[in-house]
């Protein structure tokens, strides 16, 4: 665990229902996991079978951390770790048009709006048909008005909230199924 204010720990059940809902199509993906803390979304991404995952945070125990158990995986190989802001890695022109953006900033800040709209604001670093994820608590849930992200669902676990956008023009409908 990174120790600080307003972590956001993935649970277990919750990590396993997201990738049971991404499925096989996280296999050769490109992911993004903003807010990385410990990786353990980035490194369950790898585990499955993602082509590259880049990890981003700020915290310089955090990217330590992330460095420790992706060598602790064996999983170093598909990964780029930088201790960087994620805002300016969203303002940037991307090297990489990812299919998977996983946001899970700081409780109670507001950062998962900011990073949204900023994504939303920078198309380019997504995929036609790429998904968004949210990971927030209920209570910081609100509606957010988007240029080119669509809310497709969300899943509620407990304190966990997680909300999917997609980047409407491929093969990906929705969630809504229940996949």
């Amino acid at each position: 665990m990174v120790p600080g204010e307003g972590v956001r720990p993935i649970g277990d059940r919750v990590k396993e229902s997201l990738f049971n809902i991404l499925g096989a199509d996280v296999k050769e993906s490109l992911f993004l996991d903003l807010f990385a803390g410990t990786g353990s979304v980035g490194i369950e991404a790898l585990s499955r079978g993602a082509a590259l995952v880049t990890f981003l945070d700020t915290n310089a125990r955090a990217i330590e951390t992330i460095r420790a158990n992706l060598a602790a995986t064996g999983l170093e190989a598909g990964a780029r770790v930088y201790r960087m802001d994620a805002f300016r890695y969203l303002k940037s022109e991307p090297d990489v048009r990812y299919d998977y953006v996983y946001i899970a900033p700081p409780q109670y800040k507001g950062l998962w709006k900011r990073a949204l709209k900023a994504l939303d604001a920078n198309p380019r670093l997504l995929n036609p048909d790429a998904w968004v994820i949210v990971q927030i608590d209920p209570k910081e849930q609100e509606a957010i008005e988007l240029e080119h992200l669509k809310q497709i669902d969300q899943r509620s676990y407990g304190k966990t909230l997680l909300i999917f956008y997609e980047h409407p023009g491929g093969g990906m409908d929705s969630v809504a199924s229940g996949e």
